[in-house]
């Protein structure tokens, strides 16, 4: 089950309606289960495809390894972690679709990535996904990246699930 939904403003100093997504998924497993999916590092690289091995999720920490997924062998994630509150809240700060291995993203202003739990029927967990500021992604880029970030989330909150609900 997920959800589909953006910010819509049209004043000018407020976000546009793609700078920000959401996307939720009921998993079949505890909060407790989905919590050490998404907060323990090396669990987190393996239902995202990406090899965290021997790293750990703190604040202000970053966490960078390469992606294991068919045609992104070159390609890395690399977040920086911003907060966490267990077992309900996690975010991250990180470049969206940063695929072009010559260009440095360094210089662009990453986007928030929060993720939220929340108790749901049947000993069951709500994972909401938000990433905001893509109004900051340069203009070049921004489309693109929201297109894609917007499809890899459905992509990856049913990774999550499968990998969790085992």
């Amino acid at each position: 089950m997920s959800n589909t939904s953006s910010n819509a403003s049209h004043a000018a100093d407020q976000p546009s309606d793609t700078d920000s997504l959401q996307r939720s998924i009921v998993i079949n497993a505890p909060r407790e289960r989905v919590w050490r999916a998404l907060s323990n590092a090396e669990e987190f690289g393996a239902w995202f495809g990406a090899d965290l091995s021997g790293q750990t999720f703190v604040p202000g920490q970053r966490n960078r390894g390469l992606f294991n997924l068919p045609g992104c062998e070159n390609l890395y994630f690399d977040a920086v972690i911003e907060h966490i509150q267990p077992p309900d809240e996690m975010s991250m700060h990180w470049h969206p679709y940063s695929i072009d291995t010559s260009v440095d993203y360094s210089g662009e202003i990453p986007t928030l990535v929060s993720f939220s739990l929340k108790d749901a029927p049947g000993n069951a967990t709500l994972l909401t996904v938000v990433e905001s500021g893509f109004d900051k992604v340069p203009a070049h880029r921004r489309r693109k990246a929201f297109e894609m970030n917007s499809n890899g989330w459905e992509k990856q909150l049913q990774n999550i699930a499968r990998y969790a609900s085992n």
